[in-house]
């Protein structure tokens, strides 16, 4: 009994810091106090996989889960990369984005967050949680928004994307980068004029952001992901009975296409990027979400290109 009301005596001030700090990140974006971070660390490369010398067939943004703290990927990001990197070597592929961060700045880079980060590690999930909210957050949703959308259309260009190239932009986006992925579209469409085309693992989002400049949305989802669930029952955006939010209007669009990855789970040792859990034919849960996600990206290019040939 004593043990609830000590552990909120010490969660809600730590719970109240981080609100406060990531709004404060968002405001120093929007007010010009602070510049977000443009470069990467030395030698490390703004995309991986198609080479420079000639377009590749789409360029995918990468969009972690909260586990993200640096430019590098996480250690199941990374898998995933990897992964979609040697199985679709036409692909330029961009890790590098901080979804948790409006500045750019990944926690691993202050000072103070790096000694945290050795004493209590969950504060860090804590802070990108929290980023997540006040993302979704109607007050603040449109300035996260447009940070985010210019750091990725900032680092597309970086990577060789030309503005109006007609080139595909996949946004694969895992957990709460669902919020962020579908809140760079109207920057990203206004920015690039990019074809938009975003895939969800297990996304966590409040559905308000406007889909209407992505040619579609993949849902790669499972029975057994109970995180992703939890979002569809506390954001009423995603639910049926709100009609104008954006994610009702683009499913009645059609642009909503969901995926079973059953019997997979959200994070874990049975989690879509598994590399442990097997499914019947042989394959890890990592291979079958790479593989899934490769065929999404190649049928929506070809028809694509068949719609274009027709006109």
């Amino acid at each position: 009994m004593i043990e609830f009301p000590l552990l909120v005596l010490v969660l809600g001030p730590v719970l109240l810091a981080e609100a406060l700090l990531a709004r404060y990140e968002v405001m120093a974006y929007t007010a010009g106090w602070r510049t977000p971070t443009t470069e990467l660390p030395q030698g490390m490369p703004y995309a991986r996989g198609a080479e420079a010398d000639r377009p590749p067939d789409a360029y995918l943004v990468y969009l972690d889960g909260i586990g993200k703290r640096r430019f590098t990927d996480t250690r199941d990001g990374g898998q995933l990369v990897k992964a979609l990197i040697a199985k679709a070597p036409e692909l330029r592929v961009l890790g590098q984005v901080q979804p948790y961060s409006p500045l750019a700045d990944p926690l691993v880079n202050r000072p103070v967050w790096e000694w945290l980060r050795h004493r209590i590690g969950l504060l860090l999930f804590l802070h990108n949680v929290m980023q997540i909210f006040v993302a979704a957050d109607h007050r603040y949703r449109p300035l996260y928004n447009r940070a985010v959308g210019n750091q990725i259309a900032h680092h597309l260009r970086l990577s060789g994307y030309q503005p109006g190239s007609g080139i595909p932009v996949v946004l694969l986006s895992y957990s709460g980068g669902a919020q962020v992925a579908t809140g760079a579209v109207e920057e990203l469409h206004t920015q690039l004029r990019a074809p938009l085309l975003l895939i969800l693992l297990g996304g966590f989002h409040n559905g308000a952001n406007d889909l209407t400049h992505a040619r579609h949305l993949y849902q790669l989802t499972s029975d057994s992901d109970w995180i992703e669930r939890v979002g569809t029952w506390i954001f009423p955006q995603r639910w049926r009975l709100l009609r104008r939010s954006g994610w009702n209007r683009a499913a009645r669009a059609g642009k909503i296409t969901a995926h079973r990855l059953d019997p997979a789970t959200h994070i874990g040792r049975h989690s879509y990027i598994s590399p442990e859990a097997h499914l019947p034919d042989g394959r890890s849960y990592l291979d079958r979400t790479a593989d899934t996600v490769i065929a999404l990206i190649r049928d929506h290019r070809r028809a694509t290109a068949r719609t274009v040939r027709r006109r």
